[in-house]
């Protein structure tokens, strides 16, 4: 129930707690006001007795009031007594002076709240008519024929008024009350919601925790690869080199294989720092993630060449560490791969927060690849130069994707020989909470 509903119960509960009172009052005022000053004493003492007899009825009735005189009453025997005892007070003071119906209407308004049974609620209602219509019929007993046909069609009329407004408010009754059912339910159903958004945001944490753990394993086999097909392969060539200077005596073909070991040495060494810098996301140390992918980004566009642009969609939030690093591993991945196989000449990276999720998109025009032409497990698994598809034994796009699988994200991949390639991870929105 709304604040504005309980607000309007709550003005119904008094009017009935106080209705009664005022109408009583209000039938005393135009009552005395016509009296008759000399009608006989007992008559008199009579009205007042009576009088006297409601008021007190009317404070035992709401003294007896559940949970304090503004709570609503379920029907019951003690509450039918009351209203047959008010009835017969109002009936024998209307008869005495017309006036009074206004404390005979009483008899409207609290019949469902008094009487059990529809049945005894109408028959309520019905001597209740009875004696606001001999009233309006010009009071009672009636002297003449005219006044008894008054009564009969003021009776229907009352009645039939009645019975009306009875069937409307029994109708909101039954409307407020799938009204509460239904914003019971609803809230029920939130309570559901806000439980299960709990548990979904438990399972992201410890989805991210174990994205963590699996990260050190995957490190570890990538940093092996690197190794391999880096510095493994540059030392091995040092020595081929050394041993042909060792072997010749010639001095200029020695110059020249120990350049060649020079050139590989440097080239091992940029490869061993490379590696090392890719450990942990340096980018992320001080900046959060749009602004480290925007200095990634122009600072790879600066180092090859390559027009690249980067841009922001949506309203930036602080993502969790994981979430964050995933993404950055994401794009210099992908724009390490443009460099070395794709031959761009433009890249675009954008970043897009999108409520619950997260897509970073990465397009270049580079010389693409056939994707039919390429085994699922190769997409799957190894690295795919993007000129011919042929897979490397590095990170690539394999790692990309699985690398967005830990974290509850995908990867898709679209490109096609001479028109480029388009990369799409979509990964969970999953906020900083520290």
């Amino acid at each position: 129930m709304t604040a504005v509903d309980t607000q309007i119960e709550r003005r119904w509960e008094q009017f009935h707690t106080w209705g009664p009172y005022g109408l009583l009052g209000v039938s005393v005022v135009p009552a005395l006001a016509t009296a008759d000053p000399h009608a006989p004493l007992a008559k008199w003492y009579t009205a007042w007795a009576l009088l006297g007899a409601a008021v007190v009825l009317q404070l035992w009735w709401h003294s007896t009031r559940p949970g304090g005189p503004d709570r609503r009453r379920a029907p019951s025997p003690a509450g039918t007594v009351y209203y047959v005892v008010r009835w017969a007070l109002a009936f024998a003071l209307t008869w005495i002076n017309p006036f009074f119906a206004f404390y005979a209407a009483t008899g409207y308004m609290d019949a469902d709240e008094t009487i059990p049974g529809r049945r005894w609620q109408r028959l309520g209602l019905l001597a209740s008519a009875v004696t606001v219509a001999g009233a309006q019929a010009g009071g009672m007993p009636f002297g003449s024929v005219v006044q008894w046909a008054v009564f009969a069609a003021l009776l229907i009329a009352n009645s039939g008024l009645q019975m009306v407004v009875a069937h409307l408010t029994e109708q909101e009754t039954h409307r407020a009350h799938e009204r509460n059912e239904t914003i019971a339910e609803l809230e029920r159903t939130n309570a559901d919601l806000k439980q299960a958004l709990d548990e979904n945001a438990a399972l992201h944490a410890q989805l991210l925790v174990q994205a963590r753990e699996a990260g050190v394993a995957d490190e570890r086999r990538r940093l092996a690869a690197e190794i391999h097909d880096t510095l493994a392969q540059g030392l091995t060539g040092i020595i081929a080199q050394l041993q042909v200077v060792s072997g010749t005596p010639d001095p200029e073909l020695a110059r020249e294989h120990v350049g060649r070991a020079m050139d590989l040495a440097r080239h091992s060494l940029g490869e061993a720092r490379r590696s090392v810098h890719n450990l942990a996301p340096v980018a992320l140390e001080n900046d959060g993630l749009p602004e480290a992918l925007k200095k990634t980004v122009a600072e790879w566009g600066e180092r090859t060449g390559v027009r690249a642009e980067f841009t922001v969609t949506g309203t930036t939030e602080q993502l969790h560490e994981e979430v964050s690093a995933t993404l950055l591993r994401i794009v210099q991945e992908a724009l390490s791969n443009a460099a070395r196989h794709a031959h761009a000449t433009r890249v675009g990276v954008t970043l897009s927060y999108l409520g619950d999720e997260v897509i970073l998109d990465i397009r270049d025009d580079g010389t693409g690849f056939d994707l039919l032409a390429v085994p699922a497990r190769t997409l799957h698994h190894s690295r795919l130069r993007s000129s011919g598809g042929t897979p490397s034994g590095g990170f690539g796009l394999g790692g990309m994707r699985a690398r967005a699988e830990r974290i509850a994200g995908s990867l898709t991949v679209e490109s096609e020989p001479g028109h480029g390639t388009a990369l799409s991870a979509r990964v969970p929105l999953v906020r900083d909470e520290r």
